[in-house]
């Protein structure tokens, strides 16, 4: 890690790089609070048109209406255009490049994020498979329980990865509801510790 940080910093084609990116992923989201970016490679081989990977770290973001408490991603090599950057355009990505890593949801964002309407639909569809009752009226976590709530009802739940997807379970028995399914995205774990929901997975990003 120490090297590549090093290797940026010395290399003005990497320092330009990793500023191109970072504006790439302020634009993709609608606010973003603090972001961490680290690149993986070297001038030669950036040149060519190939970085080994980029790491970032991103607090309090939000993507698609969507509030993101903690994002820890690593990427795997990414092929671009080296030719835009030098002119002082856009990074221009090339092809598909796979990422790696977690991220973390407080109740409190959950449960405002599910009053969107983007994520209302998924919000009632939650809570209407769980409590055979809609609208979802809150969302919160106590404890080791994802909790939602519709028409003064609760149901406790707790989330797994089920399939690459994720799934919540009533904690009493009860049905479980599997969230639509993103064929890009594989979730691999699924857990809530210290307040937060915690997915582990990767995902196929595309330009």
């Amino acid at each position: 890690m120490a090297d590549d940080a090093d290797s940026q910093r010395s290399s003005p084609v990497l320092q330009l790089l990793a500023s191109g990116l970072q504006l790439w992923i302020r634009q993709q989201c609608e606010a973003l609070d603090s972001l961490e970016l680290q690149l993986h490679g070297s001038s030669l081989g950036l040149l060519r048109g190939r970085l080994e990977g980029v790491s970032l770290v991103a607090r309090r973001v939000v993507f698609s209406s969507l509030e993101i408490e903690m994002v820890e991603l690593r990427s795997d090599a990414i092929q671009l255009q080296v030719g835009n950057l030098l002119r002082g355009r856009a990074v221009q990505l090339d092809h598909p490049f796979q990422i790696s890593g977690y991220v973390a949801f407080s109740g409190a964002g959950l449960s405002r994020s599910m009053c969107t309407p983007h994520w209302r639909p998924l919000g009632d569809q939650l809570v209407d498979g769980l409590l055979g009752l809609t609208p979802l009226q809150n969302l919160s976590i106590e404890r080791d329980r994802l909790v939602l709530q519709a028409q003064d009802r609760r149901c406790e739940t707790v989330p797994r990865a089920v399939n690459g997807a994720l799934e919540l379970c009533s904690s009493e028995g009860g049905p479980c509801v599997a969230l639509p399914a993103d064929p890009n995205i594989n979730i691999r774990e699924a857990n809530l510790e210290g307040g937060l929901l915690q997915l582990h997975g990767s995902a196929r990003v595309s330009p």
